[in-house]
């Protein structure tokens, strides 16, 4: 049975859920209630939502309305109707424009999905946006909501690809968004456990109840090396943009521990500098995370067990990516003398793990983490938000580079970064030029950014009529730099992840090598670009094994100006 989630412990609030063709059957410009059908298994659905807590709201392009084939009364009767055969609303959001009529309300704008969350009083990274064409995805993605493409036999094939998030019918989107909610709730694993004593434990969000048994995190002891406070070790050793979408679950941690140790790797120690809830780093190289590995030095393996062993920890959670095991690491914390270990594994991990998760492929990285952290005990504070976020005193420090500059005088500016850790997931030099022209002769102030190993790029790519930035700060100075930003214009690489965590949309040029919905900006206004259907999808590749790239070298700098434009203000004349 569903049930209502505490405020603190829940990813979303509302479901805002498009008319014709998801909630009832698609009339074209309907205004007559008699012809109201509601798709199968609708009632139900809806039903399980508003016991779950969730507010419902209706967000509907209606152009019948200026193109005359209807009156307003008529659509109340029509909206009478769908109410009578599926329950009340919350909030209905209707555009009556047309495509021409120049509105901000339109799908695949924004304008119904942030009224909507206005009206119902929350934030539109606290909506999940269910729909049946590509226009509903993409008006949740502008707002910085979650998207559900529920396909139709009118959606085409390339949406179905380019959507994030899938569902076979509504029924079916329910299911997901309550099985998400509940596997970031340590309830819902409390509750699976409650009575057992078990030594280890099996957790999967598979279904709304977890299996197996879980240990509260209270119940475990001080360790006399933690000086009688309760210590957690949290390891994520990936890259900067991994380090920085596992910051909701580390944060997860921190609320319910009195001392948080973050172990990462030498390519991520700069983006865990910049997290809320660490204590302390322990910076170690684990070989067997990296592409392209040096050989196991035991002796420096050594060294890493003796380092865990002098932190005292009470317990340990190790987040990893969904490709990679945790088991090695277990098995070093174990040596050590950790007594409790989290991890997510779909390998049998014997006596390494006391709670052993498992989460469906496809799931954003953050949530993945946040639902690790659920299994494990913990839950984000309940005046948090399920967000990526900063140290608040990272974008207060005073910087050289970013305060004196004139460029950056005036916050509004364009950021393009057209470098990335992965080959494949860049478009070529050639093309960010082009699109930095576009932006300039649109009236755009624009800044070119990347890493102090990519500045020529960056004076390639400036010299169409940007100021280059290239090698001129650390990250905690891009994230200064993108905190003052319109917006960032990025592959799917660790920028894009740092402009979520301060709050700046992104236009995306998304190369599909890597799933959208796990690897997007997350809950952060965005625009995504690019072939989606390519034949690199999903092949995980670093570089790029079809010939021209065409992913991306086929993203129009005019459709870059568009998304821009979709995502701020006006330029100002």
């Amino acid at each position: 049975m569903d049930t209502a989630i505490s405020a603190g412990h829940r990813l979303f609030d509302a479901v805002l859920l498009d008319r014709d063709g998801t909630l009832v059957e698609d009339v074209p410009f309907n205004g007559d209630p008699e012809k109201v059908r509601p798709v199968p298994g609708a009632r139900v659905a809806l039903d399980r939502l508003r016991a779950a807590g969730l507010r419902l709201a209706v967000v509907t392009n209606q152009s019948g309305l200026a193109r005359g084939f209807f009156t307003e009364v008529q659509l109340r009767a029509v909206h009478a109707r769908v109410e009578a055969l599926l329950g009340s609303f919350d909030a209905w959001l209707v555009c009556p424009h047309d495509d021409g009529d120049g509105c901000g309300c339109r799908k695949p704008l924004p304008g119904l999905v942030w009224a909507a969350a206005r009206e119902l009083g929350t934030s539109p990274g606290r909506c999940v946006v269910v729909g049946d064409i590509g226009r509903d995805v993409s008006a949740a993605l502008a707002a910085g909501a979650s998207g559900i493409l529920v396909p139709t036999p009118v959606t085409r094939p390339e949406e179905v690809a380019a959507a994030g998030w899938v569902a076979t019918d509504l029924p079916a989107a329910v299911d997901e968004i309550l099985r998400r909610q509940a596997a970031v709730d340590p309830a819902t694993y409390r509750s699976a456990a409650a009575g057992s004593v078990f030594p280890s434990t099996d957790t999967a969000v598979g279904s709304a109840a977890a299996t197996g048994a879980v240990r509260p995190a209270g119940r475990v002891g001080t360790r006399s090396g933690g000086g009688g406070r309760r210590t957690v070790v949290v390891v994520r050793s990936d890259s900067a943009g991994d380090v920085l979408v596992t910051g909701p679950g580390i944060r997860a941690v921190a609320a319910g521990a009195d001392r948080v140790v973050l172990l990462c790797g030498p390519r991520g120690r700069a983006a865990a500098d910049l997290l809320p809830g660490v204590d302390e780093i322990v910076e170690h190289p684990l070989p067997w995370i990296e592409a392209t590995p040096d050989p196991v030095d035991p002796t420096a393996m050594r060294e890493l067990v003796g380092r865990l062993a002098a932190v005292g920890a009470d317990e340990a959670v190790i987040f990893t990516s969904f490709h990679q095991s945790p088991l090695p690491l277990a098995l070093l914390l174990r040596m050590a003398g950790v007594p409790r270990i989290a991890a997510i594994s779909d390998d049998y991990p014997g006596s390494l793990l006391d709670v052993r998760h498992r989460v469906p492929v496809g799931i954003p990285e953050p949530e993945r983490a946040l639902s690790l952290a659920a299994a494990a005990g913990y839950a984000l504070a309940d005046d948090d938000e399920p967000t990526l976020r900063l140290r608040p005193e990272v974008l207060a420090a005073a910087d050289p580079v970013t305060a004196g500059h004139p460029a950056l005088a005036e916050p509004g500016y364009v950021v393009v970064h057209p470098g990335a850790s992965v080959p494949a997931r860049a478009a070529d030099p050639e093309r960010h030029a082009e699109i930095v022209a576009a932006l300039v002769a649109a009236g755009h102030r624009v800044v070119v950014t990347g890493g102090p190993d990519e500045t020529d790029l960056t004076a390639r790519v400036a010299a169409a009529g940007a100021v280059d930035l290239g090698g001129r700060f650390d990250l905690a100075g891009l994230a200064r730099v993108l905190a003052g930003a319109r917006c960032l214009v990025v592959g799917n690489t660790g920028p894009a992840h740092l402009a979520a965590a301060v709050g700046t949309p992104v236009v995306s040029l998304f190369a599909p090598t890597v799933p959208f919905g796990q690897w997007g900006p997350w809950r952060v206004p965005t625009v995504r670009l690019g072939d989606a259907t390519a034949a690199c999808r999903d092949t995980r590749a670093a570089r790029c094994p079809v010939p021209g790239h065409p992913c991306l070298s086929d993203v129009d700098p005019a459709e870059v100006v568009a998304a821009v434009r979709v995502l701020g203000p006006p330029v100002p004349t």
